[in-house]
């Protein structure tokens, strides 16, 4: 099975994970809308997925036995453009086009409208069902791909979501891995005032999962988790990543109210100026 280049130095994808942070902070800046927390949160888990552990060709976008990334919560797709663009899905400068008219880096991702994204998203508490579909497809097939489905927390509000989950444990999808960012915020708030999930683990294994509870900014973690994942053949696995909304920004981590708004230009400079001095941390290490 052809795959694109697996990077296994977790310096080197710390470093892209990194890469991938700045790029969506001037995303945002040269947008002047959009969210921040969670693309930041969640830049650690797209660069494990996209350099290391999925098959996939940016040459040939529509390669049938690629792996399918089904994104839900797509108001985080500038993390998924800024690591399609380091993949070579399409050229890095497009990025500061994101939400701009006529762009092909739309507010929520659009299935045909760029390499690389398939599902179009926008409402919450769908992905998971587009998901199922896919890895059912897959199975009725007798193909060898796999399905990840990036969830939110907050959209586990949604009764669909558990419909769907109750599905993908019925027909035992082990072709099936949702990865779920626990970062505990959504646009109103904090979850557990809004709608509490806990226990979120529990609920996921009443339904018919198998579960896996990381932190989601340990690079070897997320990567040995998904592997587990593949091991797992008479269920779907959910794999709940513990995030930090905003990281590694200190003003933004865990306010919700980073949730739906952009960085104001003093703002994007403070930002940036603190990923470069990660960014000289890591390259010390």
């Amino acid at each position: 099975m052809a795959r694109f280049r697996k990077i296994t130095d977790m310096k080197q994808l710390t470093l892209l994970a990194n890469t991938a942070r700045q790029d969506v902070m001037k995303m945002l800046l040269e947008a002047k809308s959009g969210h921040t927390a969670g693309p930041l949160g969640m830049a650690d888990i797209f660069t494990a997925l996209y350099f290391n552990v999925i098959y996939h060709d940016p040459k040939n976008p529509e390669w049938e036995d690629r792996d399918r990334v089904v994104l839900s919560n797509g108001h985080i797709c500038p993390i998924l453009y800024a690591t399609l663009a380091e993949c070579g899905y399409f050229p890095k400068e497009e990025l500061m086009t994101l939400r701009k008219i006529n762009s092909r880096l739309q507010g929520h991702p659009h299935r045909g409208s760029l390499p690389g994204i398939e599902n179009t998203s926008g409402p919450l508490g769908i992905g998971l069902s587009q998901a199922v579909g896919m890895a059912l497809s897959a199975r009725l097939d007798k193909k060898r791909w796999r399905v990840y489905a990036l969830l939110s927390d907050g959209e586990h509000d949604e009764g669909a979501t558990w419909e769907a989950a109750m599905l993908a444990a019925k027909y035992k999808l082990g072709n099936l891995v949702a990865i779920v960012d626990r970062n505990n915020i959504q646009i109103d708030g904090h979850t557990e005032t809004v709608m509490p999930l806990e226990p979120f683990a529990d609920k996921y294994k009443a339904f018919g999962w198998h579960v896996i509870d990381i932190d989601g900014h340990n690079m070897k973690k997320i990567i040995d988790a998904c592997e587990e994942a593949k091991a797992v053949y008479e269920k779907p696995t959910v794999i709940i990543t513990h995030t930090i909304p905003g990281k590694p920004i200190t003003f933004m981590e865990f306010n919700h109210e980073w949730h739906g708004k952009p960085p104001a230009p003093k703002e994007a400079e403070e930002a940036l100026a603190i990923l470069e001095e990660e960014k000289k941390w890591i390259e010390s290490e």
